[in-house]
């Protein structure tokens, strides 16, 4: 029978409000898995004792942007919208049904005035000392990438700068090892860095030489820079749409709990980016033994870098950039003992020089070459001089291949999409990470240090949860095998 009428708006009624929250209840989840006590004292310092209004309690502010994070909410004004509105936020935050809730205004004063980057840092320590205890974190795989998530800037609101050309982490041990091969090889060592190189006979371009010092010598590069927000960067890959971004370079564990996180404008590579994550996540955690990344980490530096610490790397294939329809570049056979390079026509390219970025040149007779059947194949040089270049640290990327091949890596690095690519998913549909309404390294970073602490915790609760039930699970399945074995 159809009923009409369910219009009881002004009922009065006495309820006890955590009779509405059912049990099962993620918030309630959370609230049983971490004692939020904790907060007190890492904030402490940030407030007077005995000076000033009494203030609104610390716990209720960061449980609010927990809430942001944990539901994918856009905003803090959103947010406080919610939370004002909503049974279970007012539950999770101890507020009665008609109790003021916090404004957004005081929460977001607080986020960027008062609570540092060191109390974010706290604070996601904290949830992951939580999961370590709770016996869930397992860093003996460390899952390493970068994800880019969209800055609030106009792609059409931008000047060109020129800033510093970014110096590597490693230029002065490069340099080192360069200056010991060239030494060895009988060439003279590189003075400055900074020094420009002496012009060739035959210049590539017509730029003068004159230019071409300063250029070397101020080692600076031209940008798009976004007005509205120029710490993000402008990134442009494949089919992706134009736009200034930032970039989240993140560390996991098998598990997917988030270790380390590092933002970085949208345009620094991933290469780049490795070196900060890397030594903050071995920091932490000593017991790390395989690094899991994809092809963009297989760089001479890294590789190096990774073994040198007694750890492996295990990523995946990299294509070689070679000439398109040329030989392949298999046909080039590196000679160790007679250092040297075989061509297909198994002629000899002989070592020239080492360069200032760490590669050793090997170079072809021009006499040889210039009545070579297949020279078309090898190169399109107007002086028939074939050059081949090998890093002096190649002997580290033979040792990743070799990794790569091992069936142990090969099942590790297929748990990535498990791992670090189901963290990204999950934080840009479940919890709104594709795009940042916050502006400046500094907010954008706490924003997403605060996102994946709460996505570590929400799994954390869950997962006791789970572990809570098991008895009970075990029990009813007893129950049910000793009635009718037939369920077994």
């Amino acid at each position: 029978m159809l009923e009409r009428g369910k219009m009881d708006r002004n009922v009065i009624e006495m309820v006890e409000i955590d009779s509405l929250v059912p049990e099962g209840h993620l918030l309630r989840k959370i609230d049983k898995a971490v004692d939020f006590n904790r907060l007190y004292e890492m904030v402490e310092p940030l407030y007077c004792e005995d000076n000033g209004r009494p203030s609104v309690d610390p716990v209720v502010l960061f449980k609010m942007v927990l809430i942001q994070h944990l539901y994918g909410l856009p905003s803090l004004r959103r947010t406080a919208e919610e939370v004002s509105g909503n049974i279970y936020y007012r539950w999770f935050l101890g507020y009665t049904l008609q109790e003021e809730t916090p404004h957004f205004s005081t929460v977001s004063y607080n986020f960027r005035h008062r609570f540092t980057e060191e109390t974010v840092d706290q604070v996601f320590r904290w949830i992951l000392e939580e999961v370590a205890e709770a016996g869930y974190l397992s860093p003996k795989a460390v899952f390493i990438d970068g994800t880019h998530i969209k800055a609030n800037a106009n792609t059409k609101k931008q000047v060109k700068v020129r800033i510093p050309a970014a110096s590597r982490h490693y230029a002065k041990e490069l340099m080192e090892e360069v200056n010991t091969d060239r030494e060895l090889h009988g060439k003279k060592p590189f003075d400055d860095d900074d020094e420009p190189p002496a012009p060739t006979k035959k210049p590539r371009d017509n730029t003068s030489k004159k230019k071409l010092a300063r250029r070397k010598k101020e080692k600076q590069r031209t940008v798009p820079q976004s007005v509205t927000d120029p710490d993000s960067g402008l990134f442009v890959k494949g089919e992706h749409k134009r736009q200034f971004a930032y970039e989240a370079h993140t560390a996991c564990d098998k598990h997917g709990f988030v270790l380390e996180t590092v933002i970085t404008p949208g345009n620094v590579h991933d290469s780049v980016a490795f070196d900060e994550v890397y030594d903050r996540v071995t920091a932490d955690f000593p017991e790390v033994e395989t690094i899991v990344a994809d092809s963009a980490y297989k760089t001479p530096h890294i590789c190096k870098k990774v073994f040198e610490d007694g750890r492996a790397l295990s990523t995946a294939y990299k294509r070689p950039q070679t000439m398109k329809g040329g030989h392949e570049w298999w046909k080039y056979v590196y000679d160790e003992y007679y250092n040297c390079v075989l061509c297909p026509e198994y002629q000899v390219l002989s070592y020239r020089t080492t360069n200032r970025d760490g590669y050793r040149e090997y170079r072809s007779d021009p006499r040889v070459c210039v009545n070579c059947p297949t020279r078309h194949l090898c190169t399109h040089s107007k002086d028939c001089v074939k050059t081949v270049q090998r890093h002096i640290w190649k002997d580290y990327e033979d040792l990743a291949d070799d990794v790569r091949y091992t069936p142990k890596y090969q099942r590790l690095y297929k748990r990535r999409k498990e791992t670090i690519e189901r963290v990204f998913a999950d934080a840009k549909e479940k919890h709104a990470m594709r795009y940042t309404q916050y502006r400046g390294l500094a907010q954008v970073s706490n924003w997403v240090k605060l996102k994946f602490a709460a996505m570590n915790l929400k799994k954390l609760a869950c997962w006791l949860w789970k572990e809570k039930l098991a008895p009970f699970t075990l029990i009813l399945l007893w129950q049910l095998y000793t009635r009718n074995p037939a369920y077994a």
